[in-house]
C-alpha cells in the first residue's frame, strides 16, 4: 500500500472522527447537560492518563512490526513471541489498573469532582463504567500497533469511521429510547468499547504469521524478546509520560478547581485546540513507519524528502486551521454553540491554546525524525525541559488567572519548545536541514494564508449563522489554496 494512499485514507478518517466529535458537542450539552459533558471530558482525560501504563510498548511493537516486514532475515518465532508476551502483559496491567479506578469511583465522585446537580450515585456509576471502558480501549493500542506496523491504514481508517459513527451518532437514538442519563450514555460507550476491542484483536491476529506445529512448540512466555527492545521502549515510555504530564496537568488542575459545569466548558477549549494535533495524526502515523523503513534501507535522501514533504503537508492543512481559530474564535464558537455565554467564557483561552497547539504540531517533527532513526535521547531531554518549564508556570498562572492563565502558560512554553527543539535535533542528525525546513517548508507556505486571514477580518460580516458559517468555510478554502500554491515542488513520496 502506497504511503500516499495511507495518508489520504488516514486523513479522511481522522477528519471525520474529529468533525463528528466536535459537531455533536452542542447536542451533548443540550441533551445531557453541561455537568454530564464535564464527565465526558473527565473520561477523555483518564483515557490519556491511562496510556502511561503503556511504557512505550505500543510504539515499539509498531516499529518492530515494520522492521519485521521490511527485513528479509527476520526471525518469525522471536517476533511472534514478542507479540504474545506483550498481549499477556497488557491484559494483566489493564486488569489491575481498571480495578483500581473502579474501586476509587466513590472517592473521585465525592472528594475530587465538584458536582453540583448530578446525583453522586450516577457520577460514581459512570466512573465505574469508565474504568472498564478505559481498560478495553487501552488494550486495543497493541492491536493498533500491529496494524499500523503492517501499514494497513486503509482498513484502519474505515474501521475508525464506523466506530466513531457508532460512538458519536448512534448514541442519540439510544439516549432517546432509554433515557438521557449519564448511566445510559456511559453504558453504551462500554458496549462500543467491547466491539472495538474484539474487532481490532481479530484483525491484528490475522496479520501475525502462522507457524507450523514444530515452531509453535518453541513458543513460550518470556521477557527476553522485550529485554532486547527495552532501551527503546523505555525511551518511548519516558517521552509518553512527559507528554501526558505536558498535555494533561492543566486538565487535572482544572478538574479540581472548576465546578463540573465549567470544567465541561474548559473541555471545549481542549477539544477544539487539540484537534490540531489530532489532525496531524493521519500524516504522522504513516510517516513514522515510513521513516523507519527508509532508515533500515539506509536511504538518507528519500528519508529527508519524505520528512520535508510531510512538513509541507502539515503546513498546508493545519496552518490555515490554526490561524482561522485564533483570528475567528468568537465567530466559530457562536456558529457552533449558539451560546454567547459559552463564547465569552472560553474564546480568549481558546485563542491561546490553539496557537500553542499549532506550534506544538511542528515542534513534534523532531520526534518523528528521531523515532525513524531509533534515537530518542534529545527528545527526552527536550521533553524534560518542557515539563520543567511548564509545571511551575502553569500552576502559578492557573491559580492567579484561572483558565486564561493555563492558556498563556501553554503558549509560552510551546513557543519556546518550537524555537529550540527542531534547531537542536536537525543540527545534530542532518546538518543544513533546519533553515530549509523552517523557511521553505513552514514560513513560506504559511505567510500568504496568514496575511489573507488577517486582512479578511476587516471585511467579515457578522450576520446570520448560516452566512457566518459560509464565510468561515470560504476563508479556510482560500487560505488552504494559498498555502498549497506557496509550497513549490510539493508532492507525496510513494514507495
Amino acid at each position: 500500500m502506497s504511503y500516499k494512499k495511507n495518508i489520504k485514507i488516514s486523513f479522511v478518517s481522522q477528519i471525520y472522527v474529529i468533525l463528528i466529535g466536535i459537531l455533536v458537542v452542542p447536542f451533548y450539552i443540550s441533551e445531557l447537560g453541561p455537568e454530564v459533558y464535564g464527565l465526558i471530558g473527565f473520561f477523555s482525560m483518564l483515557q490519556i492518563i491511562f496510556n502511561l501504563l503503556d511504557i512505550g510498548l505500543t510504539p515499539t511493537i509498531s516499529r518492530e512490526t515494520t522492521v519485521f516486514k521490511s527485513s528479509t532475515n527476520s526471525n518469525v518465532i522471536n517476533y511472534i513471541q514478542l507479540v504474545k508476551t506483550l498481549y499477556l502483559l497488557f491484559f494483566i496491567v489493564a486488569f489491575i489498573a481498571s480495578s483500581t479506578l473502579f474501586l476509587m469511583s466513590n472517592f473521585i465522585a465525592t472528594e475530587w469532582l465538584n458536582v453540583e446537580e448530578l446525583p453522586i450515585e450516577s457520577v460514581s456509576f459512570a466512573i465505574k463504567v469508565m474504568a472498564i471502558s478505559i481498560g478495553l480501549k487501552w488494550m486495543t493500542g497493541l492491536s493498533r500497533g500491529v496494524i499500523n506496523g503492517n501499514e494497513k491504514l486503509v482498513w484502519l481508517g474505515w474501521f475508525n469511521i464506523i466506530i466513531a459513527t457508532l460512538r458519536f451518532l448512534v448514541v442519540f437514538p439510544v439516549l432517546w429510547g432509554l433515557g438521557n442519563t449519564p448511566n445510559v450514555f456511559f453504558s453504551y460507550q462500554l458496549f462500543i468499547a467491547i466491539i472495538e476491542f474484539y474487532v481490532l484483536r481479530k484483525k491484528s491476529k490475522g496479520l501475525i504469521p502462522q507457524l507450523n506445529i514444530n515452531d509453535k512448540a518453541q513458543l513460550k512466555f518470556s521477557l527476553n524478546p522485550i529485554k532486547k527492545h527495552l532501551t527503546f521502549s523505555l525511551s518511548i515510555a519516558l517521552t509518553s509520560i512527559l507528554w501526558v504530564v505536558v498535555t494533561q496537568t492543566d486538565k487535572i488542575i482544572m478538574s479540581k478547581i472548576l465546578t463540573l459545569e465549567y470544567y465541561g466548558y474548559f473541555t471545549l477549549v481542549i477539544l477544539i485546540s487539540s484537534g490540531l494535533m489530532t489532525l496531524s495524526g493521519p500524516i504522522s502515523i504513516p510517516l513514522m513507519p515510513r521513516l523507519v523503513s527508509l532508515n533500515a534501507q539506509n536511504n538518507r535522501s528519500e528519508f529527508i524528502k519524505v520528512y520535508r514533504n510531510a512538513t509541507k503537508l502539515i503546513s498546508i492543512i493545519i496552518g490555515p486551521i490554526c490561524f482561522l481559530i485564533v483570528l475567528y474564535a468568537d465567530q466559530i464558537l457562536l456558529v457552533w454553540t449558539q451560546d454567547k455565554n459559552i463564547t465569552d467564557t472560553i474564546s480568549p483561552t481558546l485563542k491561546l491554546y490553539a496557537l500553542g497547539y499549532g506550534l506544538l504540531v511542528f515542534g513534534a517533527f523532531p520526534y518523528y525524525l528521531q523515532y525513524g532513526i531509533g534515537k530518542l535521547r534529545l527528545h527526552i531531554i527536550g521533553s524534560l525541559t518542557y515539563v520543567i518549564l511548564l509545571l511551575p508556570l502553569l500552576w502559578l498562572l492557573v491559580i492567579n488567572y484561572n483558565m486564561i492563565g493555563a492558556g498563556y502558560a501553554w503558549l509560552l512554553v510551546s513557543g519556546f519548545y518550537f524555537i529550540l527543539m527542531p534547531l537542536i535535533v536537525h543540527n545534530s542528525y542532518f546538518k543544513g536541514l533546519h533553515l530549509k525546513w523552517l523557511i521553505q517548508d513552514i514560513f513560506k507556505v504559511l505567510f500568504l494564508p496568514l496575511i489573507f486571514l488577517f486582512l479578511s477580518k476587516f471585511f467579515f460580516q457578522d450576520s446570520s449563522r448560516v452566512f457566518v458559517f459560509l464565510q468561515l468555510i470560504f476563508l479556510f478554502l482560500i487560505s488552504v489554496l494559498l498555502a498549497f500554491l506557496s509550497s513549490r515542488n510539493f508532492k507525496l513520496i510513494q514507495r
